[in-house]
């Protein structure tokens, strides 16, 4: 995401949103507050959901909400830029946490001997799994935001467990287990504002169908389901990424692998939409 402030008056802000493809943004009910906002889109598509209803928006669209009453969540289907107006003086917070946010996962995913683009796959073909779902926009939100910061809590792993170039003792993978913990932890932290609504996905995304999963051996529907959707895409880019441990398997081996599982280790309903739209992540 790409802002630009083009103009303040009074309390009210003009400012300029570019979006790369399947890029998300949100907005969420403010406490006891009365905001003007509203967005007139001028390139692309936007997919736009207010809670579970959705509306696709062309060029000159202008959508208005005064005020916010209901989570609301915006989709670019393809490269979109759009003006947003706000009753409030918020660009400068706005701009500091954007910027945080993209720093926050590259510090994430070099931690794990990764790449930044890691943490952007996962968060992007979680979304395009949840809209193929259908899912409401507060767990659009939740998924967007858990899948990108899945991995916040191996921050908290000693490097010697997180890179080690073999297999894992038990004890050793006890210890790494807790990333969940420690992520769920973290998101809900006042260090991290806005990050609570992905704290079950950070928590629950290595939960398993079966039981077979942690940190709690949740099962079927005990899982969240944001947070079994970022189950399957992160064994995905995992089955098909360099790792020190293991040779990549093909994009073909991986998804016959993910279909083999449909019902054991992941949700049916989840592998059902991977299937329908695993070829858009072969694309991009």
């Amino acid at each position: 995401m790409t802002i630009t402030l083009l103009g303040s008056y009074d309390g009210v802000e003009l400012i300029r949103h570019e979006l790369k493809r399947y890029g998300l943004m949100g907005f969420n009910p403010p406490t006891n507050q009365d905001y003007f906002e509203a967005i007139l889109l001028t390139k692309g598509t936007l997919r736009v959901t207010w809670n579970t209803r959705t509306e696709y928006l062309q060029p000159g669209s202008l959508v208005h909400m005064a005020p916010v009453r209901e989570p609301v969540c915006i989709i670019a289907m393809n490269d979109v830029e759009f003006l947003y107006i706000t009753s409030t003086s918020i660009f400068e917070s706005y701009k500091h946490w954007v910027d945080h946010f993209h720093q926050l996962a590259t510090e994430i995913a070099e931690k794990d001997g990764d790449t930044a683009s890691h943490c952007e796959r996962i968060r992007k073909y979680s979304v395009l799994i949840g809209c193929e779902l259908n899912l409401p926009a507060r767990e659009l939100l939740s998924l967007s935001c858990g899948a990108l910061f899945h991995d916040i809590g191996k921050t908290r792993i000693p490097d010697e467990i997180l890179r080690k170039p073999g297999r894992l003792t038990p004890e050793e993978f006890d210890i790494m287990k807790m990333h969940t913990i420690y992520g769920r932890d973290m998101m809900n932290s006042p260090e991290h504002p806005f990050l609570h609504v992905g704290s079950v996905v950070a928590e629950q995304h290595h939960e398993r169908y079966d039981g077979s999963g942690y940190p709690y051996g949740l099962r079927g529907d005990q899982i969240s389901l944001p947070a079994a959707i970022v189950a399957v895409v992160d064994s995905y880019d995992a089955m098909t990424s360099h790792r020190p441990y293991q040779h990549p398997k093909s994009k073909r081996e991986a998804i016959d692998e993910i279909r083999a599982l449909r019902g054991k280790l992941y949700d049916p309903r989840v592998v059902d939409a991977f299937l329908k739209v695993v070829d858009i992540f072969e694309k991009d």
